[in-house]
């Protein structure tokens, strides 16, 4: 894990730094975090007990990100990202949209998710990507003023938290799905309907501590093998309801390629 990444955490006990020393972070009051031989380490608290993404969520979203379907999205979160300094992925998952978001900019990229599979992912997403377990509703282990940018697609926000690690002037991108995303499949096999009313409810959420900068509704065509459009459906949380044998019964009565339609909001906030 580079210095430049490790400089940005914070013990999730005590709140004060780390300094990596050997196979390990340890901070002032002597917490110490082992870092796994996958490149990660879990900065996880005591007592959470949410549960994050199953290794096969997290296979099967690197496999729908890796055929390219939703390039587009990450083309819009990198084009969003301006400024310099480092970047924070809140619900990072594989560290897709980071390691677009990172390029080949130098800035150091801390990736955080509670999913231990996630993170084993998103920290070889990028060479200057360090990843961490960690709990959102349970305060993020980043150093208060740290990040220059931070990014959360398709995840949970913790607004005061994410307001705390955000330098005064920095940048917030969020990608939210609208409520026709993934039409062709969210009917069709019976999946969670995005809420309506999601939009609002962002920016209710945010109010107060980010003020709005831009807002893009991004849509587009998706054309999907069978597999592709099981992928779909098993890297969200509708796979929590839906069995993968039931799944697999359910896209095999649709055509062939499956034809869905992605819609999401790729919106831009600044710290006030």
């Amino acid at each position: 894990m580079l210095d430049d990444v490790v400089e940005l955490l914070a013990c999730p006990h005590c709140g004060s730094s780390l300094d990596r020393i050997g196979g390990a972070l340890r901070c002032t009051s002597h917490h110490v975090f082992d870092i796994a031989r996958q490149g990660y380490v879990s900065l996880l608290p005591g007592g959470s007990k949410v549960v994050g993404d199953t290794a096969e969520m997290i296979a099967a979203r690197a496999a729908f990100q890796a055929a390219g379907h939703y390039a587009p999205i990450a083309e819009a979160v990198a084009e969003a990202v301006s400024g310099d300094g480092p970047v924070v992925d809140v619900g990072a998952g594989t560290g897709y949209y980071l390691a677009r978001a990172l390029g080949e900019s130098g800035r150091a990229g801390v990736a955080l998710d509670v999913s231990k599979y996630a993170c084993r992912r998103a920290a070889k997403a990028h060479p200057r990507v360090g990843a961490a377990v960690a709990d959102a509703w349970h305060g993020l282990p980043i150093r208060s003023g740290a990040a220059s940018v931070l990014l959360n697609v398709f995840a949970p926000r913790n607004a005061a938290e994410m307001h705390r690690v955000l330098r005064p002037g920095g940048e917030l991108v969020v990608v939210v799905p609208n409520s026709g995303h993934l039409a062709g499949l969210v009917d069709e096999l019976g999946l969670l309907n995005v809420d309506a009313q999601k939009r609002q409810r962002l920016s209710d959420q945010l109010a107060g501590r980010f003020a709005p900068s831009a807002s893009d509704t991004l849509e587009f065509p998706l054309v999907l093998s069978h597999e592709e459009a099981e992928s779909a459906v098993a890297m969200g949380p509708s796979a929590w309801h839906t069995g993968s044998e039931e799944l697999r019964e359910r896209v095999r009565d649709l055509g062939d390629p499956v034809a869905a339609t992605a819609s999401v909001t790729v919106a831009t906030y600044r710290r006030t």
